[in-house]
């Protein structure tokens, strides 16, 4: 099999870390012996994702039906579980064999989750809080679960799932807006649930009541304001 070339900032990082005075040998070792996988999940960005096990992923039925939706499907694979070759690429073809790894490896993610291995490894990124906590106040810092909306990639960017108030909510950072949706899948939070039902909290104790001059306001009264309210079209 093929391998492209891994991509300058993999390559840099190995050089950085080759030339450092303050590491020994032992950490060079380290360093030299690092893959593309452990290398993908350190990036900034790339918190949400675990490891995914190599042996795991070279078991063809694991990953039936992705050689259809990845483009560059064999060297990106290649890419991933670093199988060597001397056979070089342009910077153009390089830039889009990288670009199916990361699409690729983000499928096969989602399949990964779904295991008895990958849940206890999301269940460790769960109680660090790597996900982070609902911007609910009345939700008192429930934990999230990363989740898309659909299955197939590029239809929507990851979202957060409560359990507690069962709503979804935007990553917090910037980093994380972008990551594709389906490198987590639609299942994954739910089936989470029922492999560790003791995470499942409580419905919030209390909702938010508006009040005006503290009296409630009544429920009826948002439909007749928005009646009375003028047509914004009429001012266009």
């Amino acid at each position: 099999m093929l391998r492209v070339a891994k991509p300058e900032e993999y390559q840099a990082a190995h050089s950085s870390r080759e030339t450092s005075d303050n590491e020994d040998d032992d950490d060079r070792i380290d360093d030299d012996e690092q893959t593309w996988i452990t290398w993908f999940c350190s990036l900034k960005g790339s918190e949400f994702f675990v490891e995914v096990d190599e042996a795991w992923m070279e078991d063809d039925f694991n990953l039936h039906g992705l050689s259809s939706v990845v483009p560059n499907y064999e060297y990106a694979l290649d890419l991933i579980l670093d199988r060597d070759s001397d056979v070089q690429f342009s910077e153009e073809q390089a830039e889009m064999i990288q670009a199916s790894a990361e699409m690729l490896y983000g499928l096969i993610h989602a399949r990964y989750i779904l295991t008895a291995r990958g849940l206890e490894q999301m269940l460790d990124k769960y109680n660090n809080q790597d996900f982070g906590t609902c911007p609910r106040v009345f939700c008192e810092g429930q934990m999230l679960l990363p989740v898309g909306l659909s299955d197939l990639p590029r239809q929507s960017t990851v979202k957060l799932y409560c359990a507690r108030c069962q709503d979804l909510y935007h990553p917090r950072f910037s980093k994380h807006a972008k990551i594709d949706g389906a490198y987590f899948g639609t299942t994954f939070p739910h089936l989470f649930q029922q492999i560790y039902p003791e995470l499942i909290p409580p419905r919030p104790r209390f909702n938010y009541v508006p009040r005006v001059f503290g009296f409630k306001i009544h429920k009826s009264s948002r439909e007749v304001l928005q009646a009375r309210a003028p047509n914004k079209e009429e001012f266009d």
